[in-house]
């Protein structure tokens, strides 16, 4: 039996890594059966859990217990994307026994602690807070029922939980961490709890460290002032004191900049990133200088082990076969799902991440007699599957998944899933030659769907952007869609180019190489499983958090 009031990480630490850290996400990918995640910060912050554990690092994950989950992807009559939402329960969490209130509105909300206990998924251990208690007032119990919920009052409550909860949390663990890492900076709120338990911001910057995910300054988080005074964000601290603290003036407050102007140390997720932070919070006085830690994925979760060993023994017919199987098994989750029947001997593109306007999902249609083209051409034959669950309250990006489930209705060999969770997305890795994405350069920040898709014998076709500037050799690893001149482009005029090079690489290097050069097609695919092997692995990465970010 776990004791939770002296909680201590419950295996041999490596000496390397004894350095205590609470590491805070909103989100976390783990395992398929634990639906407490929405996209690619769950997937990171699951990687890093994974990676924690293997290393025997001193790191425990503070997150929600979603009632809910973020939502169920359903689908209408007509095959259209609808949204629900269903009541998960799961019998694999420990109940701590830990119940304490964090004030919200004034009034004091109970928030109780889960666990999911190391050996469980083999990840770091993870305390999972939530409202859903007898004890709260319907309102207060719904706070934690839907990962982002579209209420703006309800989502800063979601905030305050984390944050203030999961600081309080760790008091009653009487864990006591060195270091608290907030993954983005949904859990900023915790600061204004441990001003009150150090009693001074120095005290407080000495222990946080924080990691920002968004590569535009109009994606940072912003809350009125005075909403989240009256919803008692602050802790206690009047608006005048937190003006102070912060920095902040006006009357939104800005989370992002909030959790720079208390952390010691501050990283953004690939090189690129960096950069492009430090130019974005450049002009800004006193916050930290912006490294950057590349994300990366875990190759035990995710890797196809027999693809690699096949690899590795040059033994190429067992690699091929092996590839065709998995390609094949794929197949059979997509006809149970859309009724269209593919062939694994024909090359696959597939499209699948959350879908939002600047990843520009529906990019290769826009040009409706190539895309009708290369659909219809029987000799060098070519199919397409798309999936992704969009934000269940962006109704743009909720239209363009309906009309993708439209348009695939005119071709046999196009399908869009649904349920984009963790193992359908292992699986359409798996299903993929050509894994495709083309967010608008230099919106991503990092992205890491290439890394596993790489890791199960697929080949990134990318735009020149996130993670893929680190990784891309155009020809010999990947196929990079060129870079243009986006500084100076409109976005109708840079989508346009990058869709002209798009069909050019394609019809012209892609389709003829898999079809005409079968050696040099599989040179390709194991450059980028070599490629990722190491360099894009989440171990690398959790190592270098407690390198770069941790140490003193």
């Amino acid at each position: 039996m776990t004791t939770f009031r002296n909680y201590k990480v419950p295996y041999e630490l490596s000496p390397a890594y004894s350095k205590s850290v609470a590491y805070f996400s909103m989100e976390f990918a783990i395992h398929q059966p634990l639906k407490i995640y929405s996209g690619g910060l769950g997937f990171l912050s699951g990687s890093h859990l994974r990676s924690a554990y293997e290393l025997k690092q001193n790191l425990i994950g503070i997150g929600i217990l979603w009632k809910y989950g973020y939502y169920d992807q359903g689908r209408n009559q007509d095959q259209t994307l609808k949204p629900e939402w269903y009541e998960k329960t799961y019998s694999f969490l420990e109940d701590t026994g830990i119940k304490f209130t964090v004030p919200v509105h004034d009034q004091p909300v109970w928030v109780k602690a889960w666990y999911l206990p190391p050996t469980t998924f083999n990840s770091a251990p993870l305390f999972l807070l939530s409202t859903d208690l007898p004890e709260n007032d319907y309102l207060s119990q719904t706070i934690t029922h839907r990962l982002y919920d579209a209420d703006t009052a309800a989502k800063i409550a979601q905030m305050m939980i984390l944050g203030l909860g999961g600081a309080r949390l760790i008091d009653e663990l009487n864990f006591n961490p060195d270091v608290y890492h907030l993954n983005e900076a949904h859990a900023v709120s915790s600061v204004f709890y441990l001003m009150k338990k150090f009693g001074s911001k120095a005290e407080v910057q000495k222990r946080l460290v924080f990691t920002t995910h968004t590569p535009e300054e109009a994606g940072n988080e912003k809350h009125d002032f005075y909403l989240c005074d009256k919803m008692s964000y602050f802790f206690g601290h009047s608006i005048a004191e937190v003006r102070l603290l912060t920095g902040i003036n006006g009357d939104q407050f800005n989370h992002s900049l909030a959790a720079l102007r208390f952390a010691r140390k501050a990283n953004g997720v690939s090189k690129l990133h960096g950069e492009v932070s430090r130019k974005m919070w450049g002009h800004y006085p006193n916050i930290p200088e912006i490294q950057s830690i590349t994300n990366a994925q875990n190759w035990n979760y995710w890797a196809d082990k027999q693809l690699f060993r096949f690899m590795e023994e040059a033994d190429n017919i067992a690699f091929d076969d092996r590839k065709r199987f998995l390609k094949k098994r794929a197949f059979e989750i997509v006809a149970d799902q859309t009724g269209k029947l593919l062939d694994p001997d024909i090359l696959t593109i597939v499209w699948a991440r959350r879908f939002a306007a600047y990843k520009r999902p529906e990019m290769i249609t826009r040009d409706l007699r190539r895309f009708d083209a290369l659909m219809r051409n029987a000799d060098r034959p070519v199919q397409i599957i798309w999936a992704g669950k969009p934000y269940p309250m962006d109704y743009g990006a909720i239209s363009v998944f309906n009309q993708l489930v439209h348009l695939s209705k005119n071709y046999k060999n196009v399908a869009v899933c649904v349920d984009y969770e963790l193992t359908l997305s292992k699986r359409l890795k798996q299903a993929s030659d050509i894994w495709l994405n083309n967010p608008r350069v230099p919106r991503e920040a990092s992205g890491t769907s290439g890394m596993t898709a790489s890791m199960n014998g697929a080949i990134n076709f990318s735009t020149y952007d996130g993670w893929i500037c680190e990784f891309a050799r155009h020809g010999e690893n990947c196929f990079i869609i060129p870079q243009v001149d986006y500084h100076n482009l409109s976005i109708q005029d840079q989508d346009q180019e990058d869709l002209d090079h798009m069909f050019d690489i394609l019809e012209n290097q892609i389709i003829p190489m898999y079809y005409d050069n079968k050696r040099k097609w599989r040179d390709m695919v194991q450059a980028g499983m070599h490629d990722v092997r190491f360099e894009f692995e989440s171990n690398r990465m959790a190592k270098e958090y407690y390198e770069l970010m941790y140490s003193e």
